[in-house]
């Protein structure tokens, strides 16, 4: 069985930026994306890619927020730009395994000053 391992998340000023990445290591795991839960609140999709090009992403993050992926190092990347307070959330990678769900730990986003 494979694994996911996020890495990248922090504390932030409102307005600075980061970048997440999602490493699939072992077994045979396809990256589909990256969703994210703020407190209190539930598990949403931030954004997803699909055959290295096609990417959809929450309205919320739109003209914010790039997803990318290097296929050589099976990871995908999150750039998260001029982030926001109600950014703050803890960001999880979400995979497929032969047809089964894939979750990372996740990586905590704090965006405050």
């Amino acid at each position: 069985q494979g694994q996911l391992v996020e890495s990248g998340g922090g504390l932030v000023q409102p307005g600075g930026s980061l970048r997440l990445s999602c490493a699939a290591s072992g077994g045979d795991i396809i990256i589909l994306g990256w969703y994210r839960r703020p407190p209190g609140k539930e598990r949403d999709l931030v954004a997803r890619i699909e055959s290295s090009t096609t990417t959809t992403y929450a309205d919320s993050v739109k003209g914010r927020f790039t997803i990318s992926t290097d296929n050589a190092k099976n990871t995908v990347y999150l750039q998260m730009n001029n982030l926001k307070p109600e950014d703050s959330a803890v960001y999880y990678c979400r995979g497929i395994e032969k047809m089964s769900p894939r979750w990372g730990q996740g990586t905590q986003v704090t965006v405050s000053s």
